[in-house]
């Protein structure tokens, strides 16, 4: 009867406890195997159980799911906090969380996998749910005691958590093996560098991998809560396809468009902008033929204007190319823009400068008329000095009123370069059309 009444007690304030001091339980309950925890938490009564259960991390969470009876783990999915139900669950492969999910009332079920279902291109469908966090009242010594249980190899570093599970720091696995045991984890416990919540578009991700040198980034949830890891590869997988969707947005290709996209899809995405930049090209001809009779009279400059329309359009390109790289991994914002356009231009000058000088003697060596050489120096040097201006401002100039500069840049830069350089060469040509005139003769 003796042994009967010190079990029962002992149950009763193993209940106390857990109702009072839940944190400390899960502390407890995590540094120890799984099973010896289950053998605890089963003598207990449901609504005990859910306030501790709920208060371990993630990895623990779920390893004492799996071996507790099946009603009361139900019982815990479905009664605890949706967060904290929706934690564990992330921890199970796609066919176990589904069977989870199967067994549970209809209307949980599907809270829970609307919470588990995170939209396109944001951190949360890049991160991997499978976390094992230490505690920040740790020693080290218990420390790696846990780190001993996770049993994951190729661990640099972990990540550090409060009694509410909220993001408190990280620990160099390097540290940690280094530290006195006896001395408290919060000592060799780093700063977190940077930090991203779930629902956090993917261009937020990639931001800040270019601004902190970080191989793994945390994920909290609308709670604060530390839910998740961005290893490395997926960061890079994340910066690999942002990138290519402005290279196909900048060309006027649709960024759903894949290689194998069936023909009828890729014209319908790509036409209509094929459609703008023919009116744009008839622009850079209506040019073309404000000049109809100086072409007449030289038939050269007919020869010699695409060269020029083409280096304009090349240095254009350079510099669009470098700007958007500049604003879509925000190495440059919309304050900076005097000092890229500024460059860009000047970039563009030197390089016109030097690019004429160039051009000037193969003219010379097949025309022998020093006033072509004369003229499409000078118009060289400014489409190209035009055409660094505008690779630079037209991508800034489309952000700063709100659209997406890779859609429409490409086709804009060409109706410059193209317009500038038709009239620049042209212009000038007809301006110093006797002297033309003379040295063609």
């Amino acid at each position: 009867m003796s042994a009967v009444l010190a079990t029962n007690a002992d149950v009763a304030l193993t209940q106390r406890y857990l109702l009072d001091f839940p944190q400390e339980a899960a502390r407890l309950f995590e540094a120890m195997p799984a099973a010896e925890a289950v053998e605890l938490l089963a003598t207990q009564p449901p609504h005990a159980v859910s306030r501790a259960w709920q208060a371990l991390a993630g990895d623990v969470a779920k390893n004492v799911l799996e071996l507790l009876p099946e009603p009361l783990a139900l019982h815990l999915l479905a009664e605890a906090e949706p967060v904290a139900s929706v934690t564990v669950l992330a921890q199970f492969d796609a066919k176990e969380r589904e069977a989870w999910l199967q067994r549970l009332d209809k209307e949980v079920a599907h809270e829970l996998r609307a919470l588990l279902d995170y939209p396109e291109d944001c951190a949360g469908r890049l991160m991997d749910p499978r976390v094992s966090p230490l505690r920040a009242g740790m020693t080290v010594d218990e420390a790696i005691e846990r780190l001993r249980l996770i049993k994951r190899s190729g661990l640099r570093e972990l990540f550090v958590i409060d009694d509410e599970g909220r993001l408190a720091g990280r620990v160099e696995v390097q540290d940690l093996a280094l530290a006195a045991r006896e001395l408290p984890l919060s000592d060799i416990t780093r700063g977190v560098l940077a930090v991203v919540g779930d629902l956090d578009p993917r261009e937020e991700v990639v931001e800040v991998l270019q601004t902190h040198p970080i191989t793994a980034l945390p994920v909290i949830n609308v709670a604060g809560r530390f839910i998740g890891i961005i290893r490395q590869a997926e960061l890079m997988t994340a910066v690999e396809e942002e990138s290519s969707l402005d290279i196909l947005t900048m060309v006027g290709a649709s960024p759903d468009e894949r290689a194998l996209s069936s023909p009828l899809f890729a014209v319908k995405k790509r036409l209509p902008w094929l459609q703008i930049n023919l009116l744009t090209a008839f622009l850079a001809a209506a040019v073309v033929g404000l000049f109809e009779s100086t072409i007449a009279q030289f038939t050269a400059l007919a020869v010699l204007l695409p060269v020029v329309a083409g280096q304009s359009g090349n240095a254009g390109a350079q510099a669009l190319a470098v700007t958007m790289r500049g604003l879509v991994l925000r190495e440059i914002s919309l304050r900076h823009w005097p000092k890229v356009v500024g460059k860009e231009a000047l970039t563009g000058l030197i390089n016109g400068i030097a690019v004429a000088a160039t051009t000037g003697l193969a003219v010379y060596v097949w025309s022998k008329s020093l006033a072509l050489v004369g003229v499409i120096v000078l118009a060289m040097v400014i489409s190209m000095f035009a055409a660094g201006l505008a690779g630079a401002l037209v991508p800034v100039l489309l952000r700063r009123f709100g659209q997406d500069p890779a859609t429409a840049s490409s086709i804009i830069l060409t109706t410059v370069t193209d317009v500038v350089g038709f009239f620049s060469f042209l212009g000038i040509a007809a301006m110093f059309a006797p002297l033309l005139r003379q040295s063609l003769a």
